[in-house]
């Protein structure tokens, strides 16, 4: 999984002529000085970091080409690979194989999908789940939200809005032009009237699953990140109340939010 340090929110829509354009400039960019640079790239590499630096840069480029193919070959793949519900190939910031991985979790891979995931497996064990990339930019098939997660003598700090029925982490989306501390915060302060304290700010983890009401193919995806904080919790929102869940509480909870509750439990965290 290639790691990225900031997700970046989707493309503006562009006129069809600037798509144009830009295409042919890059077209142009890559025949004549492509060479050139993969040439001095490839030296450049050898000479500065050995082996160890050509099998990096190579490896970079492994993964743009792959990118590129999730674009340019998304219709054909959303048709041969993928059921009409599932995951659509075509994210630019996605390798073919974390799409293809998601539609494996998913269900949602055709018989030509899953003898092409049976042949990467047997290349590599299990390529397509090891592939899935969870900071991928977001797109209309994700939902991007952050959560603070605190868990106090084994049980774990969750919202109840009476109006919809459901419990949920404090948290809220993310903000595309924001830190995740700085957006975070502000949930946690709107919803709970606490301060988060950043140098105790730390990534936990980031979850993603189908949940229940939504189409095959959209997921919701989490970033956890826990905290110390200033201040006594209390919801803001009416309508809304604290709950602490133990284990046995993850049935009330969405198919995503589960996930969090089994790596806690796995940590020992939750009783």
């Amino acid at each position: 999984m290639i790691l990225k340090k900031q997700i970046f929110q989707s493309d503006k829509k562009v006129s069809p002529f600037i798509g144009l354009l830009l295409f042919l400039i890059s077209i142009v960019l890559l025949l004549f000085t492509g060479p050139f640079g993969f040439i001095y790239g490839l030296f450049h590499s050898l000479f500065t970091k050995g082996i160890k630096g050509l099998g990096e840069y190579l490896l970079q480029i492994a993964i743009s080409i792959d990118q590129l193919g999730n674009v340019l070959m998304q219709h054909l793949l959303n048709v041969l690979w993928i059921k009409k519900e599932g995951y659509k190939f075509g994210n630019r910031d996605e390798t073919i194989s974390s799409a293809l991985g998601r539609n494996k979790n998913l269900g949602t891979l055709t018989l030509m999908g899953r003898t092409i995931d049976r042949i990467l497996d047997i290349i590599d064990a299990n390529h397509s789940l090891n592939s899935i990339d969870y900071y991928v930019e977001p797109s209309h098939q994700i939902i991007d939200l952050l959560a603070w997660i605190l868990v106090v003598d084994g049980k774990l700090l969750m919202l109840y809005n009476a109006n919809e029925g459901r419990h949920q982490f404090p948290g809220g989306p993310r903000a595309p032009k924001s830190s995740d501390f700085e957006t975070l915060s502000e949930h946690i302060k709107t919803k709970l009237n606490l301060g988060l304290q950043h140098p105790s700010f730390q990534f936990m983890g980031v979850f993603e699953a189908n949940n229940d009401g939504l189409p095959k193919g959209k997921l919701v995806r989490i970033s956890c990140y826990t905290s110390d904080y200033k201040g006594i919790p209390i919801a803001q929102s009416e309508g809304e109340e604290m709950i602490w869940l133990d284990y046995d509480g993850k049935h009330k909870v969405l198919a995503t939010e589960q996930l969090i509750f089994d790596a806690l439990k796995n940590r020992s965290q939750l009783v």
